[in-house]
């Protein structure tokens, strides 16, 4: 990239979504910074900023599947976003992914192609793990 456009991926790389969308930033010509959240954590000014960014609630942002949600008790619709963030906290995992952040939005990107609206450039197609090809 000749000019700069900064992307930061918080990104779980044992997650085929999390994959695909890095590797279409990639693809598209940009170095992204890439978080492994799962071991660096969350902190609460940043998942703050994240969730307001992207207009979603706690429970909006929460993963449930291949999660500790239920167990916590976080899936009953009564429990109050406080509860939900400090289980993120505690445990990355319940934040799903990949979150990503450029100039152009911060945004939840499941699907991966969700990832396509935050670049300025673009790959002219991309071919997911599973074989699927993405056009432009």
């Amino acid at each position: 990239m000749t000019t700069p456009f900064p992307i930061t991926i918080y990104h779980n790389p044992d997650c085929g979504t999390s994959r695909n969308t890095l590797a279409m930033i990639e693809a598209a010509g940009y170095s992204p910074e890439v978080i492994d959240y799962r071991t660096v954590g969350w902190t609460r000014p940043l998942l703050d900023r994240l969730l307001a960014h992207m207009g979603m609630t706690p429970r909006q942002a929460m993963r449930e599947k291949n999660t500790p949600a239920a167990e916590l008790g976080l899936l009953d619709p009564e429990t109050p976003d406080e509860v939900i963030i400090a289980a993120m906290l505690e445990h990355p995992l319940l934040v799903n992914r990949p979150i990503v952040v450029t100039p152009r939005g911060t945004r939840l990107c499941r699907p991966s192609e969700v990832v396509l609206d935050l670049l300025d450039d673009k790959p002219a197609q991309f071919t997911k793990e599973d074989g699927e090809v993405v056009r432009l």
